[in-house]
């Protein structure tokens, strides 16, 4: 038998990283919202006091870029007397957004393999690169397990914080989950730890020692417990080693503690580590810059093949060329787990699924979601993952139609 024990982690939505890559991800939504053809490649830096925005844009819409951006930080909890060196109201907010590229955006607009004029060809991909999808079933957003349990801790952190449950949290935080696996099948929860940034007095209590056994207590019953009480796989107070804290307290946090930048938190966002990663990060960029919308397919073919009972896990790669509709490559890997061999899969693949960008881009509806969902959807996707989110409805978690028909090969 073998056994050996996974860990991934998760940041709250008010690390320096993820304020970044919200920050990316709303001025790429309101462009899009008053622009469906937007051209978005932004970049965030955040730091004591100061929040940079950077990048490239060519877009009709007038956006006030200032506000989008001290709307994100005020949402997260960086604002008053608690914002800890990063008030959403007062640091400075600097914008350096230059025109994208005219050699980029004549590939883009015009794919040097659209001989046929089909106007899915007329987009090509926005650079090259690697791109991996994955799924497997492990949970029932088919996500591996360790990442799926430590997105689930963080949201539930943040969630204590803003509506004050426990009222001494400040933004910052991570969670990380380590599983034990044998014969690659989950089988315990061996450690969690969580390290949560905190007001420097809880309840009157000045004591360091006093303070983390309170803050190791509420965190169990109030984030842990909740957060894994549907799971038939649960942490056990009496097996799982909890950590809370470890180097004693967490007062100085979010950007006066470290510097952010947009895309540092690639792994968080995908699958924790338990699948390949192409290397590209996803807030900023707007559809056509295959980094996020082929990542986005890839999932959507790699969970569309275990959904439909084809592999029990897979993986997905797809590549690309810059200003080149069709993929360069396709590759599925079911790691021995496949009902059919991987060739037979990747053909599969090719006869069911359209992954040129024009394709994935009006399949999702990703130009005008930002739209028709208030303003506000890549934003949502910025913190806890892109995928296997199920609080929200992402187009590309949604395979029971074509999973139904693969399940018929």
């Amino acid at each position: 038998m073998s056994t050996y024990v996974f860990t991934s982690e998760s940041v709250t939505e008010g690390h320096p990283d993820k304020i970044c890559d919200q920050v990316s991800d709303a001025v790429l939504d309101a462009l899009l919202s008053k622009d469906p053809n937007s051209r978005v490649a932004c970049e965030t830096v955040v730091n004591t006091g100061l929040c940079l925005i950077t990048g490239e844009v060519t877009s009709s819409a007038q956006v006030d870029f200032i506000q989008v951006v001290r709307e994100v930080i005020a949402g997260i909890g960086y604002k008053g007397a608690r914002a800890g060196g990063f008030d959403a109201n007062s640091c400075a907010v600097l914008v350096a957004l230059d025109q994208q590229s005219p050699d980029i955006a004549k590939g883009v607009d015009e794919a040097d393999d659209n001989i046929l004029g089909d106007p899915l060809d007329q987009i090509g991909a926005g650079d090259q690169g690697i791109m991996f999808g994955y799924a497997c079933n492990e949970t029932p957003e088919l996500m591996p397990l360790p990442i799926s349990l430590a997105h689930r801790l963080s949201r539930r952190l943040a969630e204590v914080r803003h509506n004050q449950t426990l009222e001494y949290l400040l933004p910052d935080g991570k969670t990380q989950v380590s599983v034990v696996y044998e014969n690659d099948r989950p089988t315990a929860i061996e450690t969690i730890l969580i390290s949560t940034q905190h007001t420097p007095e809880i309840e009157g209590i000045t004591s360091e020692k006093a303070i983390r056994e309170k803050i190791t207590k509420d965190l169990w019953l109030h984030v842990v417990e909740p957060a894994t009480e549907d799971l038939l796989l649960k942490p056990d107070q009496n097996s799982t080693r909890f950590l809370v804290n470890p180097t004693g307290k967490f007062v100085v946090g979010g950007p006066q503690g470290d510097a952010g930048l947009t895309g540092r938190k690639i792994i968080v966002d995908t699958y924790g580590g338990y699948a390949r990663h192409g290397g590209g990060a996803f807030s900023g960029k707007d559809p056509t810059k295959v980094d996020r919308s082929a990542a986005y397919a890839a999932r959507f073919v790699a969970k569309s093949l275990v959904a439909a009972g084809l592999a029990e896990k897979a993986e997905v790669q797809l590549s690309y060329a810059i200003g080149v509709a069709k993929p360069v490559s396709i590759l599925v890997e079911s790691f021995g787990t496949g009902k059919k061999t991987n060739q037979e899969l990747t053909e599969l693949v090719f006869k069911y699924f359209d992954l040129r960008p024009g394709a994935i881009i009006k399949q999702f509806r990703l130009n005008s979601l930002p739209k028709e969902r208030g303003g506000r959807f890549y934003r949502d996707t910025a913190a806890y993952g892109h995928f296997g989110r199920q609080d929200l409805n992402l187009p590309w978690e949604n395979v029971e139609k074509i999973s139904a028909e693969l399940a018929l090969e």
